[in-house]
């Protein structure tokens, strides 16, 4: 059995098709394909507040590629979610529309509770110490998700306009992170300590290039001066001497200063990086509804 998670994100929009796996009565999954499409819908929706025909006609040659794609895969079952940028974008509604008509897709607009939802709903937090309290950051393009653990029980969550695209075109505004700050502070400082979860492609990709091993997690310190060395090379080079991809080479700085603000605001010295995102917590949200049918 073979499922498909769709997420049309404000920087890339992803299919993950995977493998259902059964167990002793509990299931999960083993990742098969994950491809991803770096559309940027955010550029239009936090500048226009509209996205533009160019990239509609462009989400929907990639919601077409996807369609065939699941079907070539035989998925018996998808779930496709649109974030930040389609929730701002006044067209979004139409755009819904578009994409079921000519990719056969249908596709939903979630609010930013239900994405700090299906984010969790991937149970990282289940391979972690249960004595232990954690803040989860996903830092996406349009909008982060926090979400604070204790005990393994979810204590506070919520989800705020900032995102890597927002801030590189200056659409992030000082309210919205005094907001975060809040929120951060007041559901953070009860605990005596707390460990940072983070997700999202930007910090498994920091990750990455800080060469940890799997299961070991990223020390504020190290964090910081990873972001100092990226920060050091102009954009061109972060492409040309680093290696990075275009899309990435740019959001990366300002996810590592999302990332650093939100653990200095919470005291966090250490984070984990589980290789997950959105569509991970869509597969698991598709396995739970479906079992909740039988």
């Amino acid at each position: 059995m073979r499922y498909a998670a769709i997420d049309i994100g404000s920087n890339a929009v992803r299919l993950l098709i995977a493998d259902i796996v059964e167990n002793d009565h509990t299931y999960s999954f083993k990742k098969n394909t994950l491809i991803r499409v770096p559309l940027r819908l955010g550029d239009d929706a936090f500048l226009d507040q509209q996205i533009s025909d160019k990239k509609i006609t462009d989400l929907v040659k990639t919601m077409q590629a996807f369609r065939n794609l699941m079907d070539v895969y035989k998925c018996s079952d998808y779930l496709a979610y649109a974030t930040s940028a389609m929730r701002e974008a006044k067209n979004g509604p139409e755009i819904v529309k578009k994409v079921l008509a000519q990719a056969d897709i249908e596709l939903e607009i979630v609010h930013g509770q239900k994405e700090a939802n299906i984010i969790y709903s991937s149970h990282i937090e289940r391979n972690l110490e249960k004595n232990k309290n954690y803040l989860y950051i996903d830092v996406g393009g349009g909008s982060t998700e926090l979400s604070v653990f204790s005990d393994s029980k979810m204590v506070a969550s919520q989800s705020f306009n900032i995102g890597t695209i927002r801030i590189l075109d200056n659409q992030d505004k000082e309210e919205t992170w005094t907001e975060m700050q809040d929120f951060v502070k007041e559901n953070t400082r009860i605990y005596k300590s707390i460990t940072a979860i983070g997700t999202g492609g930007n910090i498994n990709k920091i990750f990455k290039i800080s060469e940890e091993k799997e299961n070991t997690p990223l020390t504020f310190g190290k964090l910081k001066s990873l972001y100092n060395y990226l920060n050091s090379f102009s954009l061109k080079d972060r492409i040309n001497v680093l290696g990075l991809n275009n899309d990435r080479a740019d959001v990366i700085i300002p996810a590592c200063e999302i990332y650093l603000t939100i653990m200095k605001w919470a005291s966090i010295k250490n984070m984990y990086v589980p290789k997950v995102g959105l569509v991970d917590g869509i597969v698991q949200t598709l396995i739970e509804k479906n079992l909740e049918q039988q």
